[in-house]
């Protein structure tokens, strides 16, 4: 999958600039990447040359002749390397080979327990990945290894900081423990950080405002805002799970109850409140169960949570104006009450101007959203222009 690119705005385009036009997936000529750059066409032709000889780009055939010989195309080579991707959950991780379009060639998925810590389940999953490329249907050097981690990550080191679910993760430098198996780049970031890009590659590669909210055992959300990936200044961007819910006229709680909107709304706080009523819940996947089968308080509990959430999105509407909510999650997937839940708020409280173009959906990037988010991100970050100019300039 093309994970396009914006043509570089640089007044005197390097070869890295030029290759960022070519990520899009179309074939050009070296005359027309002159136009598109207004560099001068042996310029080009010498950047160009040096992209072919990294591997990047390829060959693409003949452009239709106007007169003389037909201009050869190129086109960028998705091929030339293979990205390791990893989704690490609570009780589950999924690692993934990807080219560098983000296209998944191969993947697994093992039951886990992330408060086995980090040594052990790296290692594992490591050599679940060596597997993996071992096995892969194309032969090209490994350039990245992405992971993402279901708690707050300081994005410039990679380590995760208190971690509520991932008892001895704390400040582990991740990248520095993978790079003794893999002597590559390594990206950490929050499971929803990388589960927003995947979605947006999937279903809304066009759209440059969206947020990606995940509801399950506990929630958060990933912005993407302008294009861009929104990770705040340490990392933490989008930890709405810890923001104080309103409390909304007409509702039932205490007017003393301060809870956030995890301790509301959550997979983990929903089988709370069912278990208070008598009903045997103990997670977010059996809350899930219970809803499927059509259990009217699961229901209920689930469209309440909801409403929470909308309490909180209304806020982040107003104040980011996206064009796209997406929620995802296990509770998210159960069915669409909690969708009804945070629509009902969302469109009341949100402020016309913002609410008139929003749509709030479902995911529908489905299992692979999280694996495939984790290959984009690194994807963008080797092909980046000066990553590219790097490679480029090592090669001659």
């Amino acid at each position: 999958m093309v994970d396009a690119a914006r043509p570089g705005t640089a007044q005197n385009p390097g070869t890295g600039e030029i290759f960022q036009i070519l990520r899009d997936g179309l074939a050009r000529t070296k005359a027309e990447l002159a136009d598109l750059t207004g560099l001068a066409r042996s310029t080009v032709a010498s950047r160009v040359d040096g992209l072919l000889a990294a591997g990047l780009i390829t060959p693409a055939g003949e452009a239709v002749s106007t007169g003389g010989r037909p201009p050869a195309r190129v086109a960028f080579n998705p091929v030339a390397g293979l990205v390791l991707a990893v989704d690490l959950g609570a009780t589950h991780s999924t690692v993934a080979v990807a080219d560098l379009s983000g296209r998944i060639l191969d993947s697994g998925t093992r039951p886990i327990d992330i408060a086995d810590g980090p040594e052990s389940l790296l290692d594992a999953i490591l050599s679940d990945g060596a597997r993996l490329l071992d096995g892969a249907s194309i032969s090209a050097p490994l350039v990245g290894v992405g992971i993402g981690v279901p708690g707050p990550v300081e994005h410039s080191t990679g380590r995760p900081t208190n971690p509520p679910i991932m008892p001895g993760w704390d400040r582990f430098d991740i990248p520095r423990y993978v790079q003794r198996r893999f002597d590559v780049p390594v990206l950490v970031d929050n499971d929803v950080n990388i589960l927003a890009l995947g979605e947006q590659v999937t279903a809304w590669p066009q759209v440059q405002d969206l947020i990606f909210v995940k509801v399950a055992t506990g929630i958060g959300a990933g912005i993407i805002s302008g294009g861009e990936l929104q990770r705040g200044a340490q990392g933490s961007a989008g930890d709405m799970g810890h923001v104080q819910v309103p409390r909304a006229s007409g509702s039932t709680r205490d007017p003393q109850d301060e809870r956030d909107l995890e301790a509301l709304a959550s997979g983990f706080a929903i089988a709370g409140a069912l278990r208070a009523a008598g009903i045997p819940a103990d997670s977010s996947s059996d809350v899930a169960d219970l809803v499927r089968a059509g259990n009217s308080a699961a229901i209920e509990a689930t469209r309440q949570a909801g409403r929470d959430v909308g309490e909180v999105l209304a806020t982040v509407v107003n104040l980011l104006n996206p064009s796209i909510i997406v929620l995802g999650g296990s509770i998210a997937r159960a069915g669409e009450h909690l969708l009804a839940g945070v629509r009902e708020v969302v469109y009341r409280r949100s402020i016309p101007l913002a609410t008139q173009n929003l749509t709030i959906v479902q995911t529908q990037a489905g299992e692979r959203a999280a694996v495939l988010g984790a290959a984009i991100m690194v994807a963008r970050h080797v092909l980046s222009p000066a990553n590219v100019d790097a490679l480029v300039a090592r090669g001659r």
